[in-house]
């Protein structure tokens, strides 16, 4: 593995890396940052905690040079993964004269224009905000020399698609662009080829497959009991650091108030209803440890630089299968050892048969010792035969 120095970084952002405490690039700096410095389009398969946002951000940082427009912008999902970033960018930029800013939702508009109007040289945003204000005519894109949309499945999921595809149009196409997503349907595939030009493949780590570290299990439960089971589970668990994730917002709220009542425990709740500046402290508090159980919604579940997680519940099993290796991929970072439990109730058999194939592993079926289960097939040692339909009487096999 080549060291930062040997990647051709300048000496200012070589400077910042090393103040930062980076000590050698993760395989994903090491393919994309040479090929990021050459101008190169990019398009990645990215996972969870690989050091992805380094890998575009230090070459387009290495490349800028200050201007009164703005000259990079990094379209992200979510608000959190936007003030991530932009928490990045400037860290990289640290010796250099450039200007970040963030443009996300669920804040007033007024600090946002006076930033802008301070001419910034990297926008963070997220596509509904950028677009408002693109709209009202408080910002220019034909200036942008770097294009960056990270976690692309992930706007998809969101239906933000065509706000990309607006946005990408404003852009001047002599522009470089990095595009990363862990997973292709073909809308996204198809929105690739219309974005770059030439791009350079990156692989980042395995798109299925999840951490060698993480143990992972489904806990089958009749359905009037998957609330009492998963609060015996956080019970009986000795854990540091626990994400449990709801498909819900409306589920993580229950779980919260229900989670409050448990001795042991100081649990938040991360979702969308919830005011950004209540997420903001939920996210840094879960991070410094004043919580130790986040309840949260797939708002969590990408990109996130949450470390130190030992366990993860998934209160339903994931209607998508590449949610579940981004959800259960929270915990066994950094080559820490983790655990991963999925409730798992009879209506949601497809999808657990879904996610095994996806994963191409069969995925242990596990009881809680101690617990008072009512019965349901789910938990016979051998699955019941599937009936057989029975034919109309008087009609004979031919």
């Amino acid at each position: 593995m080549p060291s930062f120095e040997e990647l051709g970084l300048s000496g200012p952002v070589l400077r910042a890396v090393n103040r930062a405490g980076y000590e050698e690039p993760t395989p994903v700096q090491a393919q994309a940052v040479p090929v990021g410095l050459e101008g190169k389009d990019i398009v990645g398969a990215s996972q969870t905690g690989t050091g992805k946002t380094a890998a575009f951000a230090l070459p387009i940082i290495c490349n800028m040079k200050p201007s009164t427009k703005p000259q990079c912008l990094v379209l992200e999902p979510t608000r959190e993964l936007a003030a991530q970033v932009e928490d990045q960018m400037n860290v990289f930029s640290y010796y250099k004269p450039l200007n970040v800013m963030l443009l996300h939702g669920g804040v007033g508009y007024g600090h946002q224009i006076e930033a802008l109007e301070n001419k910034p040289d990297i926008i963070i945003a997220t596509p509904g905000r950028l677009l408002d204000h693109m709209e009202k005519g408080n910002l220019d894109l034909s200036n942008i020399k770097y294009l960056v949309l990270d976690e692309v499945d992930r706007m998809l999921d969101m239906g933000f698609l065509p706000d990309v595809k607006k946005i990408i149009d404003k852009c001047p196409p002599g522009r470089q662009t990095l595009f990363f997503s862990a997973t292709m349907p073909g809308a996204i595939e198809t929105l690739a080829n219309w974005a770059l030009k030439d791009p350079v493949e990156v692989e980042i780590g395995g798109r299925r497959s999840p951490a060698e570290t993480v143990s992972h299990a489904f806990y089958p439960v009749g359905m009037d009991q998957r609330d009492d089971l998963l609060i015996s589970l956080v019970d009986k668990t000795g854990y540091d650091s626990m994400m449990i994730f709801t498909r819900t917002k409306k589920e993580a709220d229950s779980l919260l108030a229900r989670l409050k009542d448990l001795e042991g425990t100081r649990p938040t709740a991360l979702h969308s209803d919830i005011k950004q500046s209540d997420r903001t402290k939920a996210l840094q508090g879960f991070r410094d440890g004043t919580f130790n159980i986040i309840v949260a919604t797939d708002i969590a579940a990408r990109g996130l630089d949450i470390s130190g997680v030992t366990h993860v519940i998934n209160y339903r099993v994931p209607e998508n299968p590449e949610d579940y290796v981004h959800r259960i991929g929270r915990t066994g970072r950094a080559q820490q050892e983790g655990d991963a439990f999925t409730i798992l109730t009879a209506d949601e058999l497809e999808n657990a048969a879904a996610v095994e194939h996806y994963v191409e592993q069969k995925i242990e079926r596990r009881k809680l010792e101690g617990f008072d289960y009512n019965y349901t097939a789910l938990l016979d040692d051998k699955p019941a035969a599937p009936l057989r339909r029975r034919r109309p009487p008087g009609r004979r096999r031919r």
